[in-house]
């Protein structure tokens, strides 16, 4: 707890009138959101690399960003530190039930009606929709997760893979359509937004995050084409100079160079 006071008392220096930094003076709670993002991001990114030397660090930027919201919201006589702490604690208490209530009877009340259940609360209404509080600023590969979770939490939800897939191939077959018939850019973009929706689907009931699976997929290409383009480099030629026939074979190369690497 030590350096977590020493890290207040250093933004609050920071953001002083007087003495501060220019720069964190200029900031808001709208300006530092990218930043925040972007912490985010380098964290998962030292997780996938199993770096936790960089996680620690990458850890520390992360709450350096939550202090910098607190700072400014103390500022304006919002809140601080320990009401935000106070406010998570609150919530685990309550979404946990059967395990901080020994009197709860009902010990399979689900998280998602729970959460329902708040969501009616603070909106001092029982019809609240479910999908009211889903960020539209959520990378959408995440947010379409949520919105079927939470459509599936009342049931709406397809019972069996065999149907998920049925319906991936029949959104990719509808995106054949548009673009073999029309091929006007909203028709386009509506087809294969129901196309990559449902492949999100199928990667939630396969149990695989789609997001992860894309950070993966990236890095994989990544590492094939830089190979690629090594050896082109190697026997003295540019990739523009090359055919496509010359690259696919490249690329055969890449992979199986790139799999046996990672055996």
């Amino acid at each position: 707890m030590e350096n977590l006071l020493r890290l207040l008392n250093i933004m609050q220096k920071l953001r002083d009138p007087e003495d501060g930094c220019p720069w964190d003076l200029q900031q808001t709670f709208a300006s530092i959101v990218p930043y925040t993002i972007e912490e985010v991001y380098e964290v998962a990114d030292a997780i996938d690399n199993q770096d936790f030397v960089q996680l620690k660090d990458e850890l520390g930027d992360l709450l350096l960003q939550l202090v910098y919201y607190t700072q400014m919201a103390r500022e304006q006589n919002l809140f601080d530190l320990e009401d935000i702490a106070a406010t998570i604690c609150d919530k685990l208490m309550r979404r946990h039930p059967h395990v901080f209530d020994k009197q709860c009877v009902d010990e399979n009340k689900s998280w998602e009606k729970i959460k329902q259940q708040e969501r009616s609360e603070k909106a001092g209404t029982s019809s609240v929709s479910l999908l009211d509080d889903i960020p539209s600023s959520m990378p959408q590969l995440l947010r379409a997760k949520k919105i079927q979770k939470r459509a599936a939490s009342v049931g709406f939800d397809w019972q069996e893979i065999a149907e998920v897939i049925e319906k991936v191939e029949e959104e990719l077959n509808e995106l054949k359509e548009v673009i073999n018939t029309d091929n006007k850019q909203d028709a386009l973009e509506e087809e294969l937004g129901d196309l990559l929706f449902s492949v999100v689907n199928l990667s939630r009931h396969i149990n695989v995050n789609a997001e992860n699976a894309l950070r993966k997929g990236n890095k994989k290409f990544i590492k094939r084409f830089q190979y690629l383009e090594k050896r082109i480099r190697h026997e003295g030629k540019e990739l523009a100079d090359c055919s496509i026939e010359e690259l696919e074979q490249f690329w055969q190369l890449a992979k199986k160079v790139t799999q046996s690497q990672s055996a």
